[in-house]
């Protein structure tokens, strides 16, 4: 349970923790149940529902599955992780291994190293050194993803081919995990095309018109969700969004929320935020949002300042954070 937790806070908690549907884990089974039932049904169904319609039903079910990968990333809804994996192992996303995704993120979870280039690998900032060695276009492409279109529409892209090239370099290297990861995956990607295929759904429109945008859904939600700040707990955003986006992202538009308390099931995150609005509020030094048409409006074209992290001066860069882009949703 979070350290900064206050004894009235640790009392609701517990309070939530102890009923009937937090204990079965309800809600995720539920969403297990709707996440694949969707996304298989609107493939089997799609010349009934028609291309567009199909289409649309695919982005959803795709970016939302992505969701339910972090929440199974979380130890939810079991509490196995081996079981927990299988049920996030299919590549219904296309472009991410579960377990690169993973181990990914769980360093990430290392709330003293948040958005630090060298110690987080989804930090979107770069050493000082590392900017000051980009050539211009290179700059301009960073500049162009930090604006909320560019996170849209390029992110996703640069996404993939550093996806793509970290498994180059497993193979290159030999790294024997890394590489059955990654040959697991492309085997049941293999499947599912083929099954794909059978249905008279192209898997190259799959890739194009379903997997991409719905990548594209989930930047919405990582789009300046860390800051660099002094306090640690300033350096994730309280994002008050809608419906919507809280059901498709399971609200991890409390993400200040979610940093503090990364255990807590994702139908337990707005309650907890909503008890002690003013005391996350105040911890995170104000770093609160409206929703995402605030960034939106804010951002559209003018790039959110997410570039040379400015509590780093030097130092040697590992991992994603040594190029333009990784895995982050």
């Amino acid at each position: 349970m979070g350290k900064y937790l206050h004894p009235q806070q640790r009392d609701h908690i517990h309070t939530l923790a102890a009923r009937f549907i937090w204990r079965s884990e309800l809600p995720t089974w539920l969403l297990i149940a709707a996440v694949y039932g969707g996304w298989f049904a609107a493939l089997l169904y799609w010349q009934t529902l028609g291309l567009l319609a199909s289409t649309l039903l695919l982005i959803w079910f795709t970016a939302w599955y992505m969701s339910l990968q972090h929440e199974l990333i979380h130890g939810h809804p079991t509490r196995y992780p081996w079981l927990n994996q299988l049920f996030g192992t299919l590549p219904l996303a296309v472009w991410y291994p579960y377990g690169v995704y993973r181990d990914s993120h769980l360093a990430h979870h290392r709330n003293d190293h948040l958005t630090v280039p060298q110690d987080d690998p989804e930090s979107y900032y770069f050493t000082q050194d590392t900017w000051a060695r980009f050539r211009p276009w290179q700059k301009r492409v960073i500049h162009l993803r930090n604006t909320f279109i560019g996170r849209l529409l390029l992110a996703p892209l640069l996404d993939i081919l550093h996806t793509l090239h970290g498994a180059a370099l497993a193979f290159r290297h030999a790294d024997r995990r890394g590489m059955a990861m990654w040959l697991i995956h492309v085997a049941l990607l293999a499947a599912l095309f083929v099954w794909m295929a059978r249905l008279g759904f192209s898997p190259v429109w799959f890739v194009l018109a379903v997997s991409y945008p719905a990548l594209a859904l989930t930047k919405v939600r990582s789009f300046y969700e860390h800051r660099a700040a002094d306090d640690p707990l300033a350096r994730s955003v309280i994002n008050e969004a809608g419906i919507v986006w809280r059901v498709l992202f399971l609200n991890l538009n409390y993400h200040s929320v979610h940093h503090d308390l990364p255990g807590v099931p994702w139908y337990g995150l707005k309650a907890i935020y909503l008890h002690s609005r003013e005391a996350y509020q105040q911890r995170n030094r104000g770093f609160v949002v409206r929703g995402y048409g605030e960034w939106l409006r804010q951002f559209w074209r003018q790039p959110v300042d997410v570039t040379a992290h400015p509590g780093v001066k030097q130092g040697e860069e590992y991992g994603p954070s040594a190029g333009i882009s990784d895995v982050r949703r």
